[in-house]
């Protein structure tokens, strides 16, 4: 590339980030307003401030098979021969582009869309389910029908560790109500699979039926024990209850006393969680560009990725 058409691009660029700064400046403290410009417009700057490449670039890029594989809190830019899965939580105006970038890099995602925690706890700390409802309700005006029917989407991510009291001031969302949360969703979009971050050793707990919530997700860390052991309980709760099932590592906190995962820890523990053949996503916590930065993780990854890849492909719909 010449050293005039650098800088050529230059001013281009630079507006850009200007409009972007711009944009988030004007926008709420929750970011849930962006004035009177068009926010669709303002996420798809955003995305395009992110990376050199936009979703034109690479349209002919279609998923590649088997089950998505990738991490949380993904950029979009990072969707490629690496990744191509994620769990995003979006604000309703970043949906639209989002998607549009994910499928040009042949990207599967699970979506959360009431976003943090502290949006729907009642003055006690307990889970307000009214609140939850209220934060989902955003996204009704979004037409995004086309990303769940050609399979962009593979789930609703409900909530996060429901089972675990420190995340509602020593109450648990009971699986009960985890059911009454999916049945909302089917209300709205009765396509969208149901995902909710919690083992189905938990959600095996409950006596009813789930006729609502498509999936688990186990996580697996170290100090949960052998790694087979926990896949086999996993899947076996998960089919008890009629329940799909995602899989992943806490690749961040999940080595031996919270530490980050060795690239060697990855490659063992990733690759026994991928010898069941019935997890739908192999999605793990969570995005970090200098961990996954040095040539042996890479190589992990890249390893992970070829068996996520030879996976049968399956949806993340409950039986």
């Amino acid at each position: 590339m010449s050293h005039t058409l650098k800088l050529a691009r230059r001013p281009t660029r630079f507006r850009a980030i200007a409009t972007v700064s711009v944009l988030f400046g004007l926008s709420a403290c929750d970011g849930d307003r962006l004035g009177p410009l068009n926010p669709d417009q303002a996420a798809t700057a955003a995305l395009g401030a992110q990376s050199d490449s936009t979703p034109s670039t690479v349209a002919s890029v279609s998923f590649a098979g088997g089950i998505p594989m990738g991490t949380f809190d993904q950029p979009t830019h990072a969707f490629g021969p690496l990744f191509n899965g994620a769990k995003l939580t979006l604000k309703p105006w970043e949906l639209l582009p989002s998607l549009a970038v994910v499928k040009a890099r042949g990207g599967r995602v699970t979506l959360m869309f009431a976003g943090s925690s502290a949006h729907y706890l009642d003055s006690n700390g307990h889970f307000d389910l009214n609140r939850w409802k209220v934060r989902v309700d955003r996204f009704r005006s979004k037409n995004f029908s086309s990303y769940i029917n050609d399979g962009t989407i593979i789930g609703h991510y409900l909530l996060d560790e429901p089972n675990d009291p420190s995340n509602w001031n020593g109450r648990p969302v009971p699986p009960s109500t985890v059911e009454e949360m999916a049945r909302y969703s089917k209300q709205i979009w009765p396509k969208l699979p149901t995902v909710v971050r919690t083992e189905s050793s938990y959600l095996a707990k409950w006596s009813g039926t789930y006729r609502y919530l498509d999936a688990a997700w186990a996580q697996y860390v170290h100090r949960k024990g052998d790694v087979d052991v926990f896949l086999s309980r996993n899947v076996a709760d998960a089919k008890r209850k009629g329940l799909a099932l995602v899989v992943g590592l806490n690749i961040l906190k999940g080595g031996p006393n919270s530490s980050a995962m060795t690239a060697s820890q990855v490659k063992t523990w990733g690759s026994r969680m991928l010898s069941s053949s019935y997890p739908c996503a192999f999605i793990s916590w969570k995005y970090d560009a200098a961990y996954l930065s040095s040539s042996s993780m890479k190589e992990a990854m890249s390893m992970l990725r070829s068996k996520a890849q030879n996976r049968s492909t399956r949806g993340c719909r409950g039986s």
